[in-house]
């Protein structure tokens, strides 16, 4: 009998990370059986995700409302899913890193006796405020998993000092750069365009995205203010990709004016934000998927947050941590962008967060798990 998989996944960030372990899991039918649910917590963002992978959910739960509190979204998830624990049956549920649904599929998975397999195991920042609330839910996910996919040694590391059990734990890298090199293989094949095409850069050209919700209130102000001079003292452009929180937005439409070299666009999709990382000098962001993706691009990546709990970049020197400091965000881009000694790093030879197997070795982890 074939191994019945849950996959459960909900935001943008989750499904890039899961399609590539969805396909390796179908690709193995005698063994695996694969039911794909997606909760909806970013579900404008999800359709091309779905388009550049050739993945379709079995099953989507709309759970999402605008404007809807955290409170909220997460009784609707645990309220939803059970239904489809009840029609699926599945020997296991694997979620993916840090969100609501990744926490809620865990509870409900655990309040059904399945065991659970968590993607991305073992980020700590050690700070329950920051990221908020990403950073209790994979701590509480980490509480009852069977299995931890930790991406790197130092996660596996984390999870030790917690008490979770060696042999429940396997490092396996990022699911992130497989599919980051799946896509950027179908870009240079030809085999996928972007939806959204920039022409080739005339000046440095600097990427900034920006979400969280704990900078809201001071932090993205003085990411604004650090953007707007940088751009004024300096020949470069900046493409800033918005993300859809309307607060983002309209913390951004007073802090930061237009001008005529920051062009503003709307949420990209995947394949087309990955050829603009490739177009791109230096990458300015608090995401921590970019954190992951930008060294194997070869893109330096300044981190707008106070910590980080991807810290494999910072110590070997491919990112920087500037916080919400303007001077700090401006130096670190002008010593990036000008300095002999920041040049653009070498493209592909950073693979620090993986190398493009982590899907085939949990595929075999699981595999192992149910035959031992």
């Amino acid at each position: 009998m074939p191994i019945r998989v849950l996959v459960i996944l909900g935001t943008r960030p989750e499904a890039i990370k899961l399609c590539p372990l969805v396909l390796s899991l179908r690709e193995r039918p005698e063994r695996f059986r694969v039911h794909l649910c997606s909760t909806g917590q970013h579900r404008e963002l999800l359709e091309p995700v779905w388009r550049c992978f050739g993945v379709e959910p079995d099953s989507s739960l709309g759970a999402m409302c605008a404007g809807q509190p955290l409170a909220e979204s997460a009784g609707r998830i645990l309220t939803l899913l059970p239904p489809v624990f009840a029609s699926f049956q599945p020997d296991l549920a694997v979620v993916q890193g840090d969100t609501t649904t990744t926490f809620c599929g865990a509870l409900a998975a655990f309040y059904q006796r399945v065991p659970v397999a968590h993607v991305e195991a073992g980020l700590r920042s050690g700070d329950l405020s920051a990221p908020f609330p990403e950073e209790l839910n994979r701590s509480l996910v980490s509480r009852f998993a069977a299995l931890h996919f930790a991406a790197t040694a130092e996660g596996a590391r984390n999870l030790l000092r917690e008490g979770v059990p060696e042999n429940r734990i396997h490092v396996t890298g990022n699911t992130v750069i497989d599919a980051l090199e799946r896509i950027c293989g179908a870009l240079d094949r030809g085999a996928l365009t972007p939806q959204v095409s920039f022409p080739p850069p005339r000046r440095p050209r600097v990427l900034v995205t920006m979400h969280r919700r704990e900078a809201l209130e001071t932090g993205m102000p003085a990411i604004c203010r650090a953007l707007r001079r940088l751009v004024d003292s300096n020949d470069v452009e900046i493409v800033f990709p918005m993300h859809p929180n309307p607060r983002v937005r309209e913390v951004v439409a007073r802090e930061l004016p237009p001008h005529e070299r920051i062009l503003r666009t709307e949420p990209l999709d995947y394949v087309s934000f990955v050829a603009l990382m490739r177009q791109s000098a230096v990458a300015l962001t608090d995401s921590g998927g970019i954190q992951e993706e930008a060294p194997y691009l070869g893109l330096p990546v300044i981190v707008l947050r106070e910590t980080t709990e991807r810290p494999e970049g910072v110590d070997a020197g491919l990112a920087r941590l500037a916080g919400f400091d303007p001077e700090a965000i401006y130096s670190a881009c002008r010593d990036l962008l000008f300095s002999p000694d920041s040049a653009r790093l070498e493209n592909g030879s950073h693979t620090i967060y993986g190398d493009g197997c982590a899907s085939a070795r949990i595929c075999a982890a699981i595999d192992s798990y149910f035959k031992s």
